[in-house]
């Protein structure tokens, strides 16, 4: 480090590292007049010496080419790795040894700050206080990838600092406003392709007009917790963002007739967002099954939908859904209005879905089981946590759903070894089982579940035998 009120040929040492300082060279220099190192103890405190730049560089390459003889040329030898060797071996690591490896050496650092080696990191940043060297480090190795953990500045820095930025990740950022995305984004970011804004409760539908206008090539925006999200923002949504494939409106206050607008079902909506592949609407509780059926009827791309805690929701809601052929994944955790009706609806219906869970859902029983099984052949993931079946029920599905990989029943207080026994006969491809506060199942119910050849998860939780 160069010091602030030195002379040009002075500089300041605080400690030298000394693994890099051979016995020998240290020898060599005990007999020159002009003592360059002093004792370790001394090093702690800012030392200075009058020794020209040149003469450091003349030592620096003699204890180089010391060490280089010391090497048997004859012997592999880390030092001898090309730097493309070296960043492969660096790229294995996580991200703070990355950063240490690079404090190594010249060649360790360069060989770290390869592309390669950082290739899909996200750096997580405390943007605190101006740093000028900060975005250009994260540009020099390659990084796309940023998530804000606390800010201070303005983001336009990040925006500016990393104009090839792919993914902009601002959850849990709080004195984020509409002020702060409008001057970030005051200009087209077409690499931009994901944005999380989740639990940033200041921004406002005015946010989204900025985003829909700049940002039209993003595939996946995040708005769980913006409370001030209405239906108007879902407009612009659906005006702007047509490559959108992920969107997620946990708990902000939409309804059926913003829904409409995202399935293009709406005048003024110019389409809709045709390519959303997954659509977050978890506690959205103003929404009815009218929603479902504007989500049948024009997003016909949707492989995944969320609505756990959509109380309004009821069974003939899920007619819309059944239709839907492209539909893999339903959550339905505490619907309270879904029954053993809704589930015959799915079935009779030929859904395709291969992931179901219709957790603390109690008026869910045996007959609902008895639906699936006759209908849902496709369900690979089966979450049945806190609902009214019995071992009845499981004997149901046992029996037709042979490709289920898990079954979470916890809280099933009526399940006991008999119901175990039919799963570990039948499931056999059965990976991970969930019997959490299974207060009725005992060891002998247990030791048959551990048997399937598949098993890697089980999960017992609050049980304990009876």
């Amino acid at each position: 480090m160069f010091g602030n009120n030195m002379m040009e040929d002075q500089l300041l040492f605080t400690e030298v590292p000394v693994p890099l300082l051979s016995t020998a060279a240290l020898l060599r220099q005990h007999h020159h007049t002009v003592t360059r190192y002093q004792p370790y103890q001394r090093l702690h405190q800012p030392q200075h010496f009058h020794t020209s730049l040149q003469e450091l560089h003349t030592l620096h390459r003699e204890i180089c080419e010391e060490n280089q003889l010391q090497i048997d040329p004859g012997q592999t030898h880390i030092s001898r790795l090309y730097p493309e060797i070296l960043a492969i071996i660096f790229g294995y690591l996580d991200v703070r040894d990355k950063g240490r490896v690079a404090q190594v050496c010249t060649a360790w650092r360069d060989a770290a700050y390869r592309k390669s080696v950082w290739r899909g990191v996200e750096a997580k940043l405390h943007l605190r206080r101006a740093n000028p060297s900060l975005f250009a480090s994260l540009v020099k190795r390659g990084i796309k990838r940023v998530q804000v953990l606390s800010i201070r500045r303005s983001l336009r820095d990040v925006m500016q600092g990393i104009p090839n930025l792919e993914s902009l990740n601002l959850s849990g950022c709080y004195n984020i406003a509409d002020v702060g995305i409008s001057h970030a984004f005051m200009s087209d970011a077409p690499t931009l392709t994901e944005l999380n804004l989740s639990l940033c409760k200041q921004v406002t539908d005015h946010s989204l007009r900025i985003i829909a206008q700049y940002l039209k090539n993003l595939e996946v925006l995040e708005l769980g917790g913006c409370c001030k999200i209405s239906n108007t923002g879902l407009v612009l949504i659906a005006w702007g963002l047509k490559k959108l494939k992920r969107l997620n409106l946990r708990s902000c206050p939409v309804s059926d007739q913003g829904i409409g607008h995202l399935a293009g079902v709406n005048q003024d909506s110019a389409g809709g967002n045709q390519c959303l592949e997954y659509l977050g609407l978890q506690d959205c509780q103003t929404l009815s099954d009218e929603a479902l059926k504007h989500v049948s009827t024009g997003l016909t791309s949707l492989k995944s939908i969320n609505l756990s805690f959509c109380v309004s929701i009821t069974d003939s809601g899920l007619k819309h859904l059944a239709k839907m052929m492209s539909l893999r994944e339903l959550n339905l955790r505490s619907c309270d209005n879904i029954s053993d009706i809704g589930m015959a609806y799915l079935a009779e219906g030929g859904s395709r879905i291969s992931s179901l869970d219709v957790s603390f859902c109690d008026k869910i029983g045996d007959q609902a089981l008895v639906h699936i099984s006759q209908g849902l052949f496709n369900l690979k993931s089966l979450s049945l946590s806190a609902c009214q079946i019995s071992d009845d029920g499981l004997y149901r599905i046992a029996k037709t759903l042979h490709d289920l990989e898990t079954l979470n029943i916890g809280q099933c207080s009526r399940v006991t070894d008999k119901g175990l026994n039919t799963v570990a006969e039948s499931l056999i491809r059965l990976r991970c089982i969930d019997l959490y506060g299974c207060t009725r199942i005992t060891t002998l119910g247990l030791e048959k579940i551990m048997k399937l050849p598949q098993l890697n998860t089980l999960n017992l939780g609050l049980w304990h035998v009876r």
